[in-house]
């Protein structure tokens, strides 16, 4: 009888490890299969965060001289009335919410918020910047598209501290990725230690 119940004891650790085996395995596999585009974006992001400079030299185009404003043919002295009507018809049916008076890259500026984004004028040519999301154009005084800059800083940075480009979801992408990564290498870790310790068990019972 103390034979029997010994073995059936035996039996039920067997069956117990086999279950847990088989949830950490399931578990492991799935989760990385939600996370996977979280875990390589987030290896991506931390090499920028550590090569920085490289990476934007290699990736970032040529920025365009705003010295040249100073000697632009035909350009034109901005009031804060044009430069109001300026900002509204870029967004339309949008109002200026905020409106500041100071320099913009050491320049004399009018610099207004609407929803959609910013407008930046240059007060004494005309010049006019257009900043949303994490996209900057710049644009002659009659309109042209003079040159489109990606803050691709900021674009890597928030990537990596909250797994999306907006603050929609939070932080909550970027910590459930991290809350993976602690649990790859903890199920990793059982997956990899339990059946080596079921092997030097029989070796023990067999010796």
């Amino acid at each position: 009888m103390a034979g029997q119940a010994i073995e059936f004891e035996g039996g039920m650790k067997q069956q117990t490890r086999a279950k847990t085996l088989k949830v950490l395995r399931a578990s492991h596999a799935w989760l990385a299969i939600f996370v996977l585009p979280w875990v390589l974006m987030i290896g991506r992001t931390g090499f920028y965060l550590n090569h920085a400079k490289a990476i934007l030299k290699l990736i970032e185009p040529t920025s365009y001289d705003e010295l040249l404003f100073a000697d632009w043919p035909n350009s034109v002295e901005v009031t804060r009335v044009s430069a109001l009507d300026l900002a509204e018809t870029i967004w339309l049916g949008e109002e200026v919410s905020k409106f500041a008076s100071k320099a913009y890259h050491k320049r004399p500026s009018y610099i207004m918020d609407l929803p959609s984004g910013r407008v930046i004028v240059s007060r004494a040519t005309g010049h006019y910047f257009v900043k949303y999301g994490f996209t900057r154009e710049t644009y002659t005084p009659d309109g042209t598209l003079l040159h489109s800059k990606m803050y691709w800083g900021s674009i890597f940075k928030t990537l990596h501290t909250r797994g999306w480009l907006s603050s929609r979801f939070g932080t909550w992408i970027a910590d459930i990725t991290s809350f993976s990564l602690v649990f790859f290498s903890l199920t990793g870790m059982f997956l990899w230690w339990i059946p080596r310790v079921k092997k030097v068990g029989r070796l023990v019972r067999r010796s």
